[in-house]
């Protein structure tokens, strides 16, 4: 399998690793020769090692750009969230971790949980073409969707417009919280985004090898070791049934 793996890589003997900066809970570093470093990163490294070959890692600023790069051969690999949108050109692996996704409201606002807020006339600042916006765009039956580039776009419509709610991954919105004041983060979620690896679908073999590295480096403890070393522990977690 291995030996498929690497026939199917466009610059032999390189991984190339499509990477998203936008989320600072898998990208919490740069590198003293400004590589990305976190749990992403790590696991990309973790992948082109096991297949024996050097890892290069392609950064986009947001989800959305590593997703659209899937038609243009700029990576073979990428880490991002898993979505049905996403997967008409991308085969995923099942996830290696989950982040519970949800919103941030005023203090004074009515809503209590992630459940009240889809509501006639109510309006969620949202980073565009996140997998949280992805999921959102299909099953919202009420609200408003304005979006921002990136999690700052959104944050200053949110702020800028006095939108009703900021939706987002659950730690990033509490480490906002205790930024903005006046504001909290709401109970439950609207959904569980499963960051997993991604390759084209034409890559058949390196989509099944993925597959059985994820279970592997979950059992194993990899992820887990990289969310510790990381410092995200408690923010990330390994994806359930891993």
């Amino acid at each position: 399998m291995t030996s498929d793996v690497i026939a199917e890589l466009s610059e032999p003997g390189t991984l190339r690793a499509g990477i998203n900066l936008g989320n600072t809970l898998l990208v919490t570093a740069r590198s003293a020769t400004g590589d990305p470093e976190g749990v992403a990163p790590d696991i990309a490294r973790a992948v082109a090692e096991r297949l024996g070959v050097s890892v290069e890692y392609v950064p986009y600023a947001t989800p959305g750009e590593v997703a659209d790069a899937a038609e243009h051969d700029e990576w073979d690999i990428a880490l991002i969230g898993a979505e049905p949108q996403r997967a008409r050109h991308i085969a995923f692996s099942p996830a290696y971790v989950e982040i519970e996704a949800t919103y941030l409201v005023a203090e004074g606002s009515p809503f209590r949980s992630a459940a009240d807020v889809d509501r006639p006339g109510v309006r969620i600042a949202v980073s565009a073409r996140s997998a949280y916006d992805l999921y959102l765009e299909r099953s919202l039956g009420h609200a408003e969707l304005c979006r921002g580039k990136g999690i700052a776009g959104a944050l200053e419509r949110y702020q800028g417009e006095g939108l009703d709610a900021l939706a987002g991954l659950r730690p990033a919105l509490m480490d906002s919280a205790r930024d903005i004041r006046g504001t909290r983060v709401l109970g439950g979620s609207f959904t569980t985004v499963q960051q997993a690896i991604g390759t084209p679908r034409a890559n058949t073999a390196t989509a099944a090898f993925l597959e059985r590295f994820v279970a592997e480096a979950c059992a194993g403890g990899l992820v887990a070791r990289a969310i510790r070393r990381h410092g995200v522990a408690g923010k990330l977690r390994v994806a359930a049934g891993r």
